[in-house]
């Protein structure tokens, strides 16, 4: 959206393209009184393994069908750039933008080893756009050289920050504690890539090791529709290793910042993060940051800097440097401003859009004015 509305309009004319007019995105535009179009009905193209065999050869067939439709819906808008932003989006549109002689920008937000991004993008893909370095497709049919760009995603920084203090005030109230307690958060869904039973293991082996700081572990979300009942699964944990009272499944938050303020760091346990949002997240926000050395977590984090850098899958190593920022405050504040500071100059909306417009003029090439 601020990418859309950034845009120099005496260059670039966006269009939007949804595939239902009464899904809730089609609501928020409404909303927000912004236009789109609806595309011709088409079979949305998903991963196999999410449907039994019968199904995904049906819906193979239809799509077939669907494609002629689709390259006339494309000329008809005069595109000459589609611009997809996720795994069933950039199957669904690449073979009919190809078709239809627009140049396919391919977003991709996930998996370095998914198959969408080795196989199909670099052979229809005009540009590949990858989120950190880790999300480059890990082993491309064909070279990509050239044609891939690292841009990191776009954050919007806070105007004002709000008051930490009354923020874990708040937090201590919810949950009936003593006002001294300390909190480490988990932000994000529930989901096994994100490791959060290494969480909660994580809490166990510091109440192990400083059995009297009252340290308790939030978890801010909620399990993946369709997925496994991590939330469950969490209670079960925490009480096996001794720390149902330390933990507390606190559901889906919105406006996440106050929760985000109120916690003295965010651990983040997570494996093959292409990047995540959150780390980001809590940095702007001054938040101390202790995360997997894995992933995209190392592009933003430089070890004992902005932030600490754990080994993957060995909950016991968030000990220490947990352990460093919640009994030294000098470097606590030390962490949290230099967080900030960095988060603030790499990771604006500015950026992304002048990024992505530099993506554009190289890919349309003469037919967009050089200024």
């Amino acid at each position: 959206m601020k990418l859309i509305a950034g845009l120099d309009k005496t260059i670039f004319e966006p269009v939007v393209v949804l595939h239902t007019a009464n899904g809730p995105l089609a609501k928020y535009f409404d909303d927000l009184s912004l236009p789109y179009v609806v595309a011709p009905p088409t079979s949305v193209l998903s991963p196999i393994h999410r449907k039994p065999l019968f199904t995904v050869i049906g819906k193979g067939l239809r799509y077939l069908g669907d494609i002629r439709a689709m390259v006339r819906f494309l000329k008809h808008l005069e595109a000459e750039i589609v611009h997809t932003n996720d795994g069933q989006m950039h199957v669904t549109w690449a073979p009919p933008a190809r078709l239809a002689g627009a140049k396919l920008l391919w977003h991709h937000r996930g998996d370095p080893t998914a198959k969408g991004v080795n196989w199909l993008a670099p052979l229809l893909a005009n540009h590949i756009v990858t989120v950190s370095n880790f999300a480059k497709p890990a082993r491309p049919v064909c070279s990509v050289a050239g044609r891939l760009t690292v841009l990191h995603s776009p954050f919007d920084h806070p105007d004002v920050l709000p008051d930490r203090d009354t923020c874990r005030q708040a937090l201590v109230r919810e949950l009936g504690l003593r006002d001294d307690a300390r909190f480490v958060g988990y932000f994000g869904a529930l989901i096994e890539r994100k490791r959060p039973l290494d969480f909660v293991a994580s809490i166990a082996a510091f109440n192990q090791r400083h059995p009297d700081v009252p340290l308790h572990g939030l978890l801010f979300g909620i399990p993946e529709k369709g997925g496994p009942p991590l939330d469950r699964e969490v209670g079960r944990t925490a009480a096996g290793l001794g720390v149902a009272d330390r933990i507390h499944l606190m559901g889906f938050r919105s406006p996440v910042a106050p929760y985000m303020r109120a916690v003295d760091a965010l651990l983040v346990p997570a494996l093959n993060e292409p990047f995540g949002r959150t780390l980001i997240e809590a940095m702007l926000l001054g938040t101390p940051v202790i995360a997997t050395d894995h992933g995209g977590n190392r592009e933003a984090i430089a070890d004992r800097r902005n932030g600490f850098l754990v080994p993957a899958m060995r909950p016991e190593c968030f000990v220490d440097p947990l352990s460093r920022i919640l009994t030294d405050r000098t470097e606590w504040q030390r962490i949290s401003e230099e967080a900030e500071r960095q988060a603030r100059s790499k990771y604006g909306v500015a950026e992304h859009i002048a990024g992505i417009t530099r993506i554009y003029r190289e890919m349309a090439g003469p037919a967009i004015p050089s200024s």
